[in-house]
């Protein structure tokens, strides 16, 4: 069962960019809670059913486990960051469809205030996109269209890198692109015009010199003519971040955030028009976005400066 714990890591790593030090404390947690669901001994419920353990795993189950860190004196911030671990790992679970009901759900950690999204400033998404600026390979184009279409739609990079060439429709009306996010729920995004240009170029110049195998679908590739994965990515944008000076924690998932602070923010977006936009299954995710404010744009900061020998 140690397989599903680090399917959640390399997630979090690849889609959230955990540091190694919170990877290892959620890895620590969740073994720790492996183990006690292991020792059918220590719980006076009913046995878990094998093989598949995690998806036989009650809320009972793990009451008993959180009862025994209380019992062993363990501090409430350290509970409450285990109860945050199994909520995250069970949410994960669930979405990914490995369980059949999320026994964590309703869990509460012991008065520990949720910390909000964070967010980049316009000036260091324009730094960004800059960096993708000053080379004239096919990878650079790669990326500045791929830069450009988290910053501009808030799309995940698990949605990006999952897009195909015949999901993105240039159509002078109605520009958009066709994205399947979690459960495999399909969803339409409109291209605004920041990113249009970037994914142009990208198909029209770029795509073919990059497409060295039989890989005839995805609309990203890396070197190899094979469809980029999130770990590429996540490399790419840890090698721009560098270039740019600006702090190495910026993670994919903090491009979506600051896209979705300033659609709220600016007014750009209602509350629903967000959750619909962002894929998001319940509006109570949506929510936190009205925390945060929103002065956040990519106008200008996407837009490619004129250069000699354009293609």
């Amino acid at each position: 069962m140690r397989g599903e714990i680090t399917r959640f890591l390399d997630h979090l790593q690849a889609e959230k960019g955990f540091s190694p030090n919170t990877l290892a404390a959620y890895q620590n947690d969740l073994s720790q809670l492996l183990s006690s669901l292991q020792d059918r001994t220590q719980h006076m419920v009913a046995p878990l059913p094998e093989p598949n353990l995690w998806n036989g795993v009650r809320n009972e189950h793990i009451q008993v486990y959180i009862s025994t860190l209380h019992s062993k004196k363990y501090a409430q911030t350290t509970i409450a960051r285990k109860i945050a671990s199994i909520k995250s790992f069970f949410h994960f679970l669930h979405d990914e469809k490995l369980i059949s009901g999320n026994p964590a759900e309703s869990l509460s950690s012991p008065g520990i205030r949720r910390s909000l999204p964070r967010t980049i400033s316009s000036g260091e998404v324009a730094e960004l996109l800059e960096q993708t600026l000053k080379r004239e390979t096919p990878e650079a184009r790669r990326d500045w269209a791929m830069l450009s279409l988290l910053c501009s739609t808030g799309m995940r990079v698990t949605e990006l890198v999952k897009l195909n060439v015949d999901d993105v429709i240039l159509d002078q009306n109605l520009p958009h692109i066709r994205c399947i996010g979690r459960n495999t729920r399909a969803r339409l995004i409109r291209l605004p015009e920041e990113s249009i240009g970037a994914i142009s170029e990208y198909l029209t110049s770029a795509r073919d010199r990059l497409a060295r195998s039989a890989e005839k679908t995805a609309l990203f590739l890396n070197r190899r003519g094979e469809r980029l994965t999130r770990q590429g990515f996540w490399l790419i944008l840890k090698s721009y971040a560098r270039a740019a000076h600006l702090p190495a924690e910026i993670t994919p998932h903090m491009l979506r955030h600051t896209f979705a602070a300033h659609m709220l923010g600016s007014g750009r977006l209602n509350l629903r028009e967000l959750q619909e936009f962002l894929g998001h299954a319940s509006i109570t995710t949506t929510q936190v976005y009205t925390q945060i404010s929103g002065d956040f744009s990519i106008s200008g900061a996407a837009r490619k400066p004129a250069r000699s020998g354009r293609r």
